[in-house]
């Protein structure tokens, strides 16, 4: 074999294991054949043309998506596509054709929540499987399980659904008044309002029923912490913003952990339906409940005398 040519060290770095044991039985093919193996020869570099012309489509493929991904925002909690006149041609290709799959998967994936809100408040509650999720869709199971892996994170995503919902709501609310303590007021009352459990005579007009979500906040605060807390973010992100504003404006305490804060708020507003059931009350008995519970969280239980 001549000294210039080596059937190891002349291949290339990137070659696969596979592509460097044909490459040697080509060397060893060529030095004893001769010219007869010159199609073969020409065989292996079409093939070898073909593989990097392959990779380099899948690399292109691959920064396009990576570029249009990184490009995009978030508003109000929803992605928003960058801004075509932004993209070069070929990325531009690869997000029409990606745009469609993903418009089909997302309403595929809410088919499957509104029959667990449906579900949810229905007579049965919580208390239902995947497979009436699944009956009650009109889709398959097999597609359920393309984006839920179980009955767990499908109540976790009307959870999480449920609160960026609230978190929009409050902050419409909230908006509508000027003054810092007015708008943690609002926050406060409104949010009370709607953790509050229906009548059982009366359904939602929008998302699950606010008990049974209560319930599941429950569970997932005890057995799942870091989902719980990924969970409440819009709404404990936006309660901090209006304690920052208020302690600005010098109407609440400055020496206040705002986000120790904002758990105990939250936790007394959302929980507080359990408060007449633990002291033996009737919730017609406690006059508007929202109200006494904010002048509750504002003044204390203290008078100023004791110091």
């Amino acid at each position: 074999m001549p000294e210039s040519l080596h059937p190891v060290t002349d291949l290339p770095h990137t070659a696969s294991g596979k592509l460097q044991k044909v490459r040697r039985r080509e060397l060893l093919r060529t030095e004893i054949l001769g010219p007869a193996s010159a199609g073969f020869s020409q065989e292996y570099g079409i093939l070898a043309e073909r593989d990097a012309h392959v990779a380099q489509r899948r690399s292109l493929i691959s920064s396009a998506v990576s570029t249009i991904c990184a490009m995009a925002t978030e508003e109000h909690g929803e992605r928003v596509p960058p801004d075509p006149s932004k993209l070069t041609w070929r990325e531009l290709a690869v997000a029409r054709s990606l745009d469609p799959a993903r418009a089909r998967a997302e309403s595929r994936a809410q088919r499957y929540l509104d029959a667990a809100v449906e579900l949810v408040n229905s007579d049965s509650g919580r208390e239902f499987t995947v497979q009436e999720v699944v009956e009650r869709s009109g889709q398959s199971l097999r597609g359920f399980y393309q984006y839920f892996a179980g009955k767990h994170e499908l109540l976790l995503a009307l959870f999480e659904e449920s609160v960026r919902s609230t978190a929009a709501h409050l902050q419409q609310v909230t908006a509508e008044e000027d003054a810092p303590l007015d708008r943690l007021h609002r926050f406060a009352v409104e949010y009370y309002r709607l953790c509050r459990p229906l009548p059982a005579d009366r359904s939602p007009t929008t998302g699950p029923r606010p008990a049974a979500m209560a319930d599941f906040a429950q569970q997932l605060l005890t057995s799942h912490p870091r989902e719980a807390a990924r969970a409440f973010e819009p709404v404990v992100s936006q309660l901090e913003e209006l304690l920052d504003a208020a302690a600005a404006a010098n109407v609440i305490r400055r020496d206040l952990r705002h986000p120790r804060i904002a758990g105990v708020v939250l936790q007394a507003i959302m929980f507080n339906a359990f408060a007449t059931t633990i002291s033996g009350s009737s919730s017609e008995s406690d006059g508007d409940g929202a109200e006494g519970l904010w002048e509750l969280l504002l003044l204390g239980i203290g008078t100023g005398a004791a110091a």
